[in-house]
């Protein structure tokens, strides 16, 4: 339905009746009631602001040119206040199951980002300490997202910054240093289980003589220790399942090759930079900014926004068609001086999004946890995919947007039930492979969909999960265009959901093989009555081949939905 209504777009856009200089992002949803359609889209609405016209005249538009498309479409009805509804003919929603079938893992790709380039930076946390739960969550939506944007034709390179210069550098190193000589901390200085770690290794390879500086040097401390840090943040995400494509450093690819210097020469020779009060000053206002900034104190040191300036700078030049990072909440007044700074160099405001995530309270059994170990006041990544496993814990963060808190229960993450998210939608991915598993004991055949009768599959519960499966590739190009990958873990639940349900209602296999497959159903709220639904059921050989070939289309949408989100797909739990 995606093709048809973007071939509905291009022809009205064609004709001059409606002006589209972009065919915007389709939303297809399912109406709350079957009266109203298979689908909905409120894309007229979403296009008044723009055409500068009533949402109801653009609709009537799209539907004058949806009407040609009467092999596909059955009815179209505009709907006040400019809603498009869509009755799809029967036998297309049949065809859904065998276009899954043969684009199997392909299916929900798309060509729509052309091969724009794009660069993601995320985590980029400072090498002075551990990953915590807040880095946890941007990783996992920078992961997702880089997953997402692959899946609809973007190229994608992913990028973690190091911040290794600068003053939290140095006092980190002055940390380490006083727990190594025996001293009180520098008062502002860094605490942590961690920082003594670091004292210690440094006291061991200073003894066993493969340290290979003096531990008086501050620079050489900094540098060892943001090494071992970095190294122990690279295993904490690897054991997350990322990988950066590249590891820029702050310190060697923009202040030891001269990317600083030259970048703010370039903004002073055209005009961007000014000396007052002894500092130099970026003329951020002059594009939006609600102040001009420094990046050069007084005392000649830069400040932070010189160095992402360059860095800044440093991507554009690569010549990336869109920039992306992922930054705390805490950094939401950043974002108007970056994006001043890429218009200072040339580009439009937009070459730059940001997306902020938002804190993440631990709990334990619905109590907050506050402490941590290893970290003093952050409890780390480490800790919380020891304690429930990757899978759990980058589902949980997906499972609200990126720029709301998120409550995450340590003991929720841990259950085998339906309390629990990833284990919901996992189960029902494994669920379908234990049924063919036990078909195939029974010598039930697996069939290809062409070999099957689909039109068997008529009851509304049918077709309900089969619109649920049509739904998912435009939902993957939607949530791309808007940069949310938690669309995936809502639709995810509610596949699982409409799968879960059918499978207590309607009989798959025979009597016999459906006890062996209810010995070890932590899902099951009532055997009983779900067995009684069963057996009012006519099954016949059509109708089980038909139902194991939906049961196969909903095991592949899943998979390859937790696949964008980077969580694993068992066979078995």
């Amino acid at each position: 339905m995606l093709s048809t209504l973007r071939e509905a777009l291009e022809d009205a856009r064609a004709s001059g009746d409606l002006k589209l200089t972009t065919i915007p992002a389709l939303v297809l949803d399912v109406p709350k009631k079957t009266a109203w359609g298979d689908l909905a889209t409120t894309l007229a609405m979403n296009l008044s602001a723009t055409e500068n016209r009533d949402p109801r005249e653009i609709a009537e538009i799209i539907a004058g040119r949806l009407r040609s498309h009467s092999e596909v479409l059955e009815r179209i009805e505009v709907a006040p206040p400019g809603y498009i509804n869509l009755t799809v003919k029967r036998e297309l929603w049949l065809r859904v199951l065998a276009e899954i079938e043969a684009q199997g893992e392909q299916y929900g790709r798309s060509s729509l980002g052309l091969g724009q380039r794009v660069l993601l930076e995320f985590v980029s946390a400072n090498p002075t300490g551990p990953l915590h739960m807040g880095h946890g969550r941007g990783a996992a939506v920078g992961g997702a997202l880089a997953n997402l944007l692959r899946r609809v034709g973007y190229e994608v390179s992913t990028e973690y910054y190091i911040n290794d210069a600068g003053r939290q550098v140095r006092l980190m190193a002055a940390s380490v240093t006083a727990v190594y000589e025996n001293r009180p901390s520098p008062e502002d200085g860094y605490r942590g289980l961690y920082i003594t770690d670091l004292a210690n290794r440094l006291r061991h390879e200073r003894q066993s003589g493969s340290l290979g500086f003096e531990p008086t040097i501050p620079d050489k401390v900094a540098d060892w220790a943001c090494a071992q840090l970095l190294d122990s943040i690279k295993a904490d995400l690897q054991a997350f399942n990322l990988n950066f494509d590249r590891w820029f450093s702050e310190q060697k690819d923009l202040f030891d090759s001269g990317a600083v210097t030259q970048a703010l020469d370039w903004l002073k020779q055209n005009g961007h930079l000014f000396e007052q009060d002894g500092a130099l000053w970026f003329r951020s206002t002059a594009f939006g900014d609600d102040k001009d900034r420094v990046v050069r104190k007084q005392d000649g040191e830069y400040t932070y926004l010189a160095s992402d300036i360059a860095y800044h700078r440093d991507k554009l030049d690569r010549g990336y068609d869109l920039l992306i990072n992922i930054w705390g909440a805490d950094h939401h007044g950043y974002i108007p001086r970056m994006q001043a700074a890429v218009q200072a160099f040339g580009h439009p405001k937009d070459r730059l999004k940001v997306i902020l995530v938002q804190i993440v309270n631990l709990l334990r059994g619905g109590r907050r946890v506050t402490m941590s170990k290893r970290a003093g006041d952050l409890i780390t990544l480490r800790e919380v995919v020891e304690e429930v496993g990757a899978d759990a814990a980058k589902f949980i963060f997906l499972t609200r947007r990126a720029d709301s808190q998120l409550d995450f229960d340590l003991e929720v993450a841990k259950q085998q039930s339906a309390e629990n998210p990833v284990y919901y939608v996992q189960y029902a991915h494994a669920r379908a492979a234990s049924l063919f598993r036990v078909a195939a004991e029974r010598g039930v055949p697996v069939q290809r969909t062409s070999d099957v009768d689909c039109g068997v599959l008529s009851s509304p519960d049918d077709l309900e999960l089969i619109k649920a499966l049509a739904e998912y590739p435009a939902l993957v190009e939607a949530s791309a265009q808007a940069l949310e990958p938690h669309r995936l873990t809502y639709y995810l639940q509610d596949l699982a959901a409409h799968l879960h349900a059918y499978y207590y209602k309607h009989r798959i296999l025979p009597p016999l093989l459906e006890r062996e497959l209810n010995g070890h159903d932590h899902l099951k709220p009532a055997a009983q009555d779900a067995e009684q639904a069963r057996t009012s059921e006519t099954l016949t050989p059509a109708l089980t081949a038909a139902r194991l070939c939906l049961f196969r289309g909903a095991q592949t949408v899943i998979r390859n939905g937790l696949a964008v989100l980077g969580v694993s797909a068992p066979e078995r739990m």
